[in-house]
């Protein structure tokens, strides 16, 4: 799918360009685009494309605002440091493209689905379904940071856009999130082959519910649905560097990512060049010749000294080197200027800064045993928990845990998606879920209510209404 995601012009016909922040070059007529299967394939392709640029930051709100990533020496990149020190304001350009990037997948969304409905082509089911985890999927991660919004499922002309109003957290839950995933997990085919390979699965649309099954604590219907996708085929690698080569990721443990391909404009991603570290010969040796790092994220001591309650922990090496440097080619350690750790995950060889291939992990095989894990310790079964959990531990050549009571294992599970998924954009929403993100950031000047971000101003100044689009308290 790499080489078939294509950037194509489709949006819905007479929408308010304001209110979604729309280009207006990506405005045109598509009332004859639907003449075939292929054109709902393009069609679909066009609806995946912005999701890279959505994830291509996504560390800045999924992992900086927690408390094992920040900014060792703060730089050019505003956004990164608003997010770290919780100084961010509805006037920061990276809200206001997330929200008008996922709406603006949801406005492709719902104007497929319509065409569907009216059409009668081979593989329209299966077009359906990958909308549908589409939208989900932007319902989901736009009510994590904003809360109540917009609820918008049908095209609108410029004149109903303006009278859609924020809707709570709950009814988009309901009324678009869940149906809209176990939709498509009805629909959508347990694999691909040859290019289509990175389309959205079952697996991924039952994984995907339940991390929002685990996010609204229906633990009942968490455990059935992730129990289900323990039968689908999925299995750990054996080496937990393996995930992190970039060589082969549509592996065993892979279930749904965004797809980076290199050498292609606007396809590659930026974040293996934001978390390398500034020094010239360092990047050098890793295929970035001419240019520096942009250390704009480093592993926190907090998380590095996690690692001591896990002593012979194989992830350790991957996910922080605190050396404070690098050996050269000579064999001498040369010391990084400013910073003292960074993560290798997402250390890739690069033409430029924005051209890494390796893919962000949206959601795999690891994390589902510990949500699996999480939720079956919370229904009261934490032997059967255990099993989960420490089938992650023993790929990490770490000792596994006896019942030592539900508490205690809670706490366990909560570290241990700390050392498994560390920098994969999943912390804040850990903390945001589990009530713990002011108690633990609190110290690091975050307020509370900053456990959501505020509404982008460019979207309140367009519809110029608070009883429609209102501010979230506190900014």
């Amino acid at each position: 799918m790499k080489k078939h995601i294509i950037i194509i012009s489709l949006i819905l016909l007479a929408s308010c360009q304001g209110f979604l922040e729309l280009d207006p070059n990506d405005t045109v007529s598509i009332n004859q685009m639907f003449n075939s299967e292929s054109d709902f394939k393009d069609a679909i392709n066009g609806c995946y494309h912005p999701l890279r640029a959505r994830y291509n930051s996504w560390y800045i709100l999924g992992d900086m605002p927690g408390e094992d990533l920040w900014i060792e020496v703060p730089g050019a990149r505003k956004a990164s440091t608003n997010a770290d020190l919780f100084s961010m304001n509805a006037d920061e350009g990276l809200l206001n493209d997330t929200w008008s990037g996922f709406y603006l997948i949801i406005s492709r969304v719902n104007y497929v689905l319509e065409k569907i409905e009216e059409s009668d082509f081979s593989n329209l089911d299966r077009y359906a379904g990958e909308a549908r985890f589409l939208r989900a999927l932007s319902y989901f991660n736009l009510v994590r940071l904003f809360g109540d919004v917009p609820s918008i499922t049908t095209s609108l002309t410029i004149e109903e856009s303006f009278t859609v109003r924020r809707e709570s957290v709950e009814s988009i839950y309901r009324d678009i999130i869940i149906p809209d995933l176990i939709d498509a997990a009805n629909k959508l085919p347990a694999s691909y082959s040859g290019a289509d390979v990175g389309r959205a699965t079952k697996g991924a649309a039952k994984s995907l519910l339940g991390v929002v099954y685990l996010t609204r604590k229906d633990f009942t219907n968490a455990e059935s649905i992730l129990k289900e996708v323990t039968t689908m085929g999925y299995s750990l690698l054996a080496d937990y560097n393996d995930l992190w080569t970039y060589t082969n990721e549509h592996h065993s443990e892979y279930i749904f990512d965004i797809e980076y391909m290199r050498g292609l404009v606007g396809q590659g991603c930026s974040f293996s060049y934001s978390f390398l570290p500034m020094n010239a010969e360092f990047t050098s040796m890793i295929g970035l010749s001419g240019s520096w790092g942009g250390e704009d994220a480093n592993p926190t001591q907090i998380f590095i000294d996690l690692f001591d309650t896990s002593p012979g922990d194989l992830r350790r090496d991957v996910n922080v080197d605190a050396t404070g440097g690098f050996i050269n080619s000579k064999g001498e350690f040369v010391k990084f200027l400013q910073c003292s750790s960074y993560t290798k995950k997402y250390q890739t060889a690069l033409s430029t800064s924005s051209d890494g291939h390796a893919n962000w992990k949206v959601v795999r095989y690891a994390d589902v045993l510990l949500m699996l894990a999480e939720v079956l310790n919370e229904n009261g079964k934490t032997d059967e928990a255990l099993i989960h959990l420490n089938t992650v531990r023993a790929r990490a050549g770490v000792p596994a845990y006896t019942n030592t009571g539900q508490s205690d294992i809670r706490e366990k599970i909560y570290t241990e998606r700390r050392l498994e998924l560390a920098f994969e954009g999943h912390r804040w929403f850990d903390l945001l879920r589990t009530g713990r993100a002011f108690s633990t950031m609190q110290s690091n000047n975050m307020k509370e209510h900053q456990v959501l971000f505020p509404i982008p101003l460019t979207q309140l100044q367009v519809i110029n209404n608070t009883d429609i689009l209102w501010q979230n308290p506190g900014y």
